[in-house]
Order: C-alpha cells, then structure tokens, then sequence
C-alpha cells in the first residue's frame, strides 16, 4: 500500500528539490539545487554568468516538518570571471555562508527563545548550548540601534543588582514611545554619573531633543547626569521611590508601637495583632474582613499608628488626583502642615527628601510620568536572572531583554 503524502512549499527562493530521503532515524535531508544563473564577482563585484562548477555538499538545519528535524543538502555553484581570472561562489539570500543553519531556521531558534533559556530551546530543537547561543550572538545586536527610532519621549533610569547582596549594580536605560510601546536601550555597568553622561551623550542629538520627560529615582548620579546632558526634558522623580519613603515611616512606626504593645500587652491581647504588618501594607481596597479587625484591634491600641496610616493615605490620595502642579503642591503644603499639628515625627525623612526633591517629586502631576515601565523592565530583568540561573553578561541581558520585548514582532511573521 502506497504511503499517504503531502506537499509543502519550502518557501526559498530560486531554487529545485532533486530528492527528499528520510534517514534510518526519522530525519528528513532535503537536496536542492540553486537555478540562479549568477553571482557577482568578489573581486570586481560585476555581475558573472559562466558556470565554473560546485563546491562540495553541505548539509545545514531547516525548519522542522511535522515534528521532524529537517535539513537541506546542497552544492553551491561558482562561477567564473573573465576580467579577474577569479571563481566566486554563488551567495544565496536564504543562508549565511558562516552558518550551519537556513535563515529561517535561525529566527525559527529565535522565536523559541524569546521567554524561554538556550538551554531549553537546546533540548527542544536537539542542537547545541553553543549553537542556539551562536545564532543570539549573530542576528541579535548587543546595543542599540538608533536608526530603529524617530523619537524617545519618555526616558527611564533604575539600577538593578546582578547579584544579590554583592552590590554588583547595573543601570537599565528605557523609553517609552509616543505609541506606548517600550524599548531598552542600554545596560550600563554601573550607576556613576561619568557612566551615565557617556551613555546619553551617545543619544543622536536629533532623538535627544525628542526626550520631554527623564523618570529615575532620588540617586544624584543619574539626576546631575539628566541636568547635564538632557536640559529641556522635564526630570521626574518616580512616584513609586517618593511612596516607599513616606510609607517606611509609617511602617517605622509600626515597628515602634509593636515593641511597645508586646512589653506592655498581655500575651493573648497581643496575639490579636498577627498580621498587623501585611494589613498595614496592604492597598485600602485590598483588605480582606481579617484584615481589617487586626487593624482595628490594632488602632485601638495606637492612636499615633492610625493616624500616621490616615496621613499616608490622604498622601496618596493627593497622587491619585487629576490636578495641576501648582494645586498638587498647594495640597501638599497643607499635608505637611496638618502632619506638623499632629506632633508626628515619622514622616520627617519624608518631608526632607520633598524639601529638597519638591520641583522634581510634584512634575508627576504634569503629564503623570513615572517610571513604571522601568520597574516593569526591572521585574522582566529578575525574570530573566531566576530563568536563566544568573546572567550577568551586560552584553547578553541586553540582546535577551531586546528579544523578549521585539521578538514576536520580528520573528513570529
């Protein structure tokens, strides 16, 4: 009984399959031929049409064909030159002469890895460690490509640690575009300001002057830096850096009160307050029943605690608002004036940080940037390091981020 078949398009062009085999362990080796009938000399670079003969046979990885590993095995023509006496052997757009694999075959690996390690897509794909990192090293730019842009817009500085407790931080520059799509656009190998100014200056100055708006955080590196090499773009110190200072003093005086209510409560009544610390922590529209006896136990107990959590709220309420700079600080103003009638001191390293960051802290209320997108970029980063065991090559977090974030876009067409 004859064997059911089918017929697929190899999708390359100029070129005619003579045989397909399929070999011993269910592998199928595809021999084409090209029907290109020229080359251009490598010497003169003129177009040449006098066949000269083949190289040897080759044998390189194609696209797998209904769960089979498949390959395409060829004989490169040469042709001959007349003027420089020199053979050329025929280039073909489908392969990288320097490659083991068809083109398509390399984004096919690419595609794989975008989410996943090479040492997944290894496995998967029965290829080397070395092989899926080769095809990354080759066809993934390890910085950025400036002509990709027409404009920045948005601009985010933050610092990450390659390794945890080691003080091994980077900085990861990000924008965000006009059309909300966000880009890397360098990994940098530490957070000195000198590193910081180097890597703007490198910005095109006609996409420099594009950047309206630069988020970071309160480090002096990053905002000289900003100050200096991008001065018509608005800095923005990130809402999320301004409400983990204001809420640490609250959770400060948590810490406070909890020693004070263990030494002071007897042991049953202070039992009551397990889980005082999550429920503090936790948004207002979060909170479970549980939740909010504990903090009502706990309130009870500490009139200075609820009213320090009342303030931290009514703070970012004032965030949450659609208003103005100018209303966002007459609002504030009277905040901190109200914390000072109150007699709380847990905010004080918070009132100092906006004494000295206002101008930057209250820009949010412009246009609302913040960095957002960058703390998203960070948290793909430590997705990135626990998937891969570590990574701390700046050259290779920088192509895996740019393939996690352009991948689909580039190779799932």
């Amino acid at each position: 009984m004859a064997k059911t078949q089918v017929t697929i398009p190899l999708d390359i062009p100029d070129i005619r399959v003579l045989e397909t085999e399929l070999t011993k362990v269910g592998e199928l080796v595809i021999t084409i031929e090209s029907i290109k009938p020229d080359a251009r000399c490598r010497r003169c670079g003129q177009r040449i049409t006098k066949f000269h003969g083949h190289d040897a046979w080759v044998t390189i990885r194609y696209l797998p064909v209904f769960g089979r590993v498949s390959y395409l095995r060829y004989r490169a023509k040469r042709y001959y030159c007349a003027k420089c006496d020199a053979t050329t052997t025929q280039q073909v757009e489908w392969r990288d002469p320097n490659s083991p694999h068809a083109t398509v075959y390399e984004e096919h690996l690419l595609l794989q890895l975008v989410n996943s390690t090479v040492q997944d897509v290894s496995v998967k794909e029965k290829v080397s460690y070395d092989c899926v990192l080769g095809v990354l090293e080759r066809r993934v730019a390890s910085r950025v490509d400036w002509g990709r842009y027409d404009r920045l817009d948005v601009l985010g500085l933050d610092e990450i640690a390659l390794k945890k407790g080691h003080g091994s931080y980077v900085v990861i520059v990000t924008a965000r575009l006009a059309d909300e799509r966000l880009v890397i656009l360098g990994v940098l190998k530490d957070r000195e300001k000198d590193t910081v100014v180097e890597f703007l200056r490198s910005i095109p100055v006609r996409l420099l002057q594009t950047i309206h708006t630069v988020c970071s955080d309160m480090y002096e590196g990053f905002t000289e830096a900003v100050r200096e090499e991008v001065k018509s773009a608005r800095l923005v110190i990130d809402r999320f850096h301004v409400a983990k200072k204001y809420r640490e003093g609250v959770d400060n005086l948590r810490k406070q009160e909890l020693r004070r209510l263990k030494s002071e409560l007897p042991g049953e009544a202070y039992g009551q307050l397990k889980g005082s610390m999550w429920a503090l922590r936790k948004d207002r529209q979060d909170l479970q029943p549980e939740d909010q006896q504990v903090l009502k136990t706990l309130f009870a107990h500490s009139p200075k605690l609820k009213a320090a959590y009342d303030f931290q709220w009514q703070l970012t309420d004032i965030f949450d608002q659609l208003i103005s700079k100018t209303i966002a600080k007459g609002k504030i103003k009277a905040w901190i004036e109200q914390v000072h009638n109150n007699g709380l001191t847990c905010f004080d390293e918070f009132l100092k940080t906006y004494d000295h960051w206002s101008e930057e802290i209250t820009n949010f209320f412009v246009n609302r940037a913040n960095s957002g997108f960058v703390e998203g970029f960070n948290n793909k980063i430590k997705v990135l390091k626990r998937r891969c065991y570590g990574l701390f090559d700046l050259k290779h977090i920088f192509q895996r981020v740019f393939l996690d974030l352009e991948g689909y876009a580039l190779f799932a067409t």
